[in-house]
């Protein structure tokens, strides 16, 4: 045997060696019992009982006016003086448009001259009346024939008929007068905001709206819910609403209307909602969710870090917990209510539920439960 293959062979004796001493040291350091994976995983657990539970359905819609006029003349003038802009805030009669008067002052000058034509009328009438009683006098005692009478009465009973038109005539140019000074100064309906201007002053009415005024104290909410809880709504029934616009603040709405037919396509019907706005927080066209509180069951909750998700699927578990082992209950959730889940099933009134150490858990395994 040459020198190398007398220095491997020892070598391999050296390590060979070593390895014993290793396992014979690991033999005595393992603690007695046996694999430490076999020790009972430890848990925390939490007793879970029924209550009462709101059964709240919840809705989106877009908040709109409550009501909108647009500001619209009724015939092509030219404006002379808008007096609100958009995002102003206008009262119930506040004259908000004033539009070219020339026609105004066509129609005083044709008054003023209807006035005269009156007078003449009645000048007639009067002078025909004088006429008349004088040939009925003559045509008493014989001094005109009856011919002559008849004429007479004839132009009398003309001049009234003329007098009666003038004075008719006047009151349909009034009339189109008070028109006129209507639709040329133009008056808010209601109190609201300004939310849209399409002129400037001098220019020509067209087809669109002066101004559109908007009433936003209350606003409304229009949302579409299921045909299943149509006998559950009521007019009167308090809604929470949460605007995306105010995460952190509660509005509190009331059902004022519920409609009375059934969308066919949806089965759906719209309910419109009324919201209070008195400190104008809230605007047309923000994104809204209502909660409807539709009924009150009796259900268990358990806290929600005890449901476990199946990885792979949608399903939810719970471990509860019964005479030294869990078992993996899979279980049907309803809503999710402050910090625990409503459980429609999987879970029974009283049952205690691992809240803690669920991940070295498994269906039916022995746990040591911990405070």
């Amino acid at each position: 045997m040459n020198r190398f293959l007398r220095n491997a062979m020892v070598l391999a004796m050296a390590f060979a060696a070593v390895a014993c001493n290793q396992k014979k040291e690991d033999n005595a350091a393992k603690p007695a019992g046996g694999d430490p994976k076999q020790e009972k995983p430890q848990v925390k657990i939490e007793r879970v009982m029924a209550q009462t539970v709101a059964q709240t359905e919840t809705y989106t819609g877009t908040v709109e006016s409550n009501l909108k006029n647009n500001i619209t003349p009724n015939a092509p003038y030219r404006i002379e003086k808008i007096y609100f802009d958009v995002g102003d805030y206008v009262r119930k009669g506040q004259v908000v448009v004033d539009l070219d008067k020339s026609s105004i002052t066509q129609s005083n000058i044709q008054i003023q001259n209807q006035n005269l034509a009156i007078e003449n009328a009645k000048l007639q009438m009067e002078n025909k009346k004088v006429e008349l009683n004088r040939t009925a006098e003559l045509y008493q005692v014989g001094g005109i024939s009856k011919s002559e009478y008849d004429l007479a009465k004839l132009q009398y009973d003309q001049t009234v008929i003329a007098y009666d038109n003038a004075r008719h005539q006047l009151d349909v140019l009034k009339s189109q007068l008070d028109l006129l000074s209507t639709n040329t100064r133009l008056v808010a309906p209601m109190d609201g905001i300004v939310t849209a201007r399409n002129y400037d002053d001098g220019d020509m009415f067209s087809a669109n709206p002066i101004l559109t005024i908007e009433q936003t104290n209350p606003v409304k909410l229009i949302i579409k819910v299921s045909e299943q809880y149509y006998e559950a709504v009521k007019a009167g029934m308090g809604v929470d609403v949460t605007l995306d616009a105010y995460e952190d603040l509660l509005f509190r709405g009331t059902v004022v209307t519920k409609y009375p037919t059934i969308d066919q396509g949806t089965h759906t019907f719209p309910v419109e909602i009324f919201m209070a706005n008195d400190k104008q927080q809230i605007r047309p066209g923000m994104y809204a969710r209502a909660r409807i509180n539709m009924s009150s069951e009796v259900h268990v909750m358990v806290p929600d870090i005890s449901i476990v998700k199946q990885i792979g699927a949608g399903d939810r578990y719970v471990y509860v917990y019964k005479d030294g082992k869990v078992s993996y209950n899979k279980v049907e959730l309803g809503q999710h209510v402050g910090d625990k889940f409503e459980v429609l099933s999987g879970v029974n009134d009283g049952d205690e539920v691992v809240i803690a150490g669920m991940s070295k858990l498994a269906n039916g395994r022995e746990v040591e439960v911990i405070k």
